[in-house]
């Protein structure tokens, strides 16, 4: 199977039930051709470098999917068709690609992502206790220094007695 990137943009005067319809009919279009999804990234509604059929906004949305050489024709048909769509681009990213092994990945990323969010979320707290680690200490200090210098003041000099 073929792995493809599919980035379309939405009109932004879309309702957001329309806008889920829309999102949703070119996912099953894939499904239905025998295709295998991989990831859908919705990035929002967002501002357009230039206009586009009157339009300064739109929504963006990002398809991944692996699927047979035809997949990509119908997905251009439809997508030329629909009039909410405002522009999209449809590149091949590889040849031939393992759907399942994508997938593994996906979701391998999302562990690690997670992982390394719990890493640096230790690191941070390490950091914290460090930094109060670190104040108790310079406090201590400064009320050791504090005692000392009372101290001094407090003892009478050789001239004074």
């Amino acid at each position: 199977m073929r792995y493809y990137e599919n980035l379309y943009i939405i009109k932004p005067t879309l309702s957001e039930e329309d806008y889920g319809g829309v999102v949703s009919k070119f996912n099953e279009l894939i499904e239905k051709n025998n295709g295998v999804m991989i990831k859908v990234d919705e990035w929002g509604k967002k501002t357009l470098a230039y206009d586009i059929k009157k339009f300064d906004k739109g929504f963006y949305v990002l398809q991944q999917f692996c699927g047979e050489p035809g997949i990509m024709e119908e997905l251009k048909r439809y997508l030329g068709l629909d009039d909410k769509i405002l522009k999209y681009q449809i590149i091949k990213l590889s040849d031939d690609v393992d759907p399942e092994k994508l997938l593994a990945e996906q979701d391998g990323g999302k562990e690690k992502a997670d992982t390394e969010e719990e890493k640096a979320e230790e690191k941070a707290e390490e950091k914290a206790e460090e930094k109060a680690e670190e104040k108790a200490e310079e406090n201590v200090e400064e009320k050791a220094e504090e005692k000392a210098e009372e101290n001094v003041e407090e003892k009478p000099t050789e001239g004074e007695v």
